[in-house]
């Protein structure tokens, strides 16, 4: 195991013995950590207080920057959904984790883990309603902006 895995696996079992979930992370760039996160849950009582994302949160305020293009993941476990779509959307693209979903599962975090099949469901219940009248349009606003 290399040392940044290590280390996302060290702050993972501290959380553990501190109330908190087994999951850590740590954020790479150019051979030093640069951001480290772990499951804040059980502290925050904020449903995205993943690791993964409370190492990008750190990271992108102290570079005051949303684009983390370069900067390489280690996760303890394997990230969730929403983590991914973070990380894509921040430019995470490479991406190491520990231990597997089946693990999560066997060790009786099922309830942790989402399956497509959930995903599915719940993205069946998303409709739009279309802007109409006189709302402004937030999107268009955005687009005519010069600074984005």
């Amino acid at each position: 195991m290399d040392k940044f895995m290590k280390k996302a696996v060290e702050l993972a079992a501290n959380n553990v013995r501190d109330g908190g979930e087994p999951y850590g992370a740590v954020i790479v760039k150019d051979g030093e950590i640069v951001a480290e996160g772990i499951n804040t849950l059980h502290k925050e009582y904020d449903i995205s207080g993943h690791a993964e994302l409370v190492a990008m949160r750190k990271l992108q305020k102290e570079i005051q920057s949303n684009d983390l293009t370069g900067y390489v993941m280690y996760a303890s476990g394997a990230p969730c959904e929403m983590c991914q779509v973070a990380m894509y959307n921040s430019g995470i693209k490479e991406v190491y984790f520990g231990q597997s979903l089946d693990e999560v599962v066997e060790a009786g975090f099922s309830e942790d883990v989402t399956t497509q099949e959930e995903i599915d469901q719940f993205v069946q219940s998303m409709k739009q309603i279309p802007l109409s009248g006189d709302v402004e349009n937030p999107i268009q606003l955005y687009a005519k902006r010069e600074n984005k």
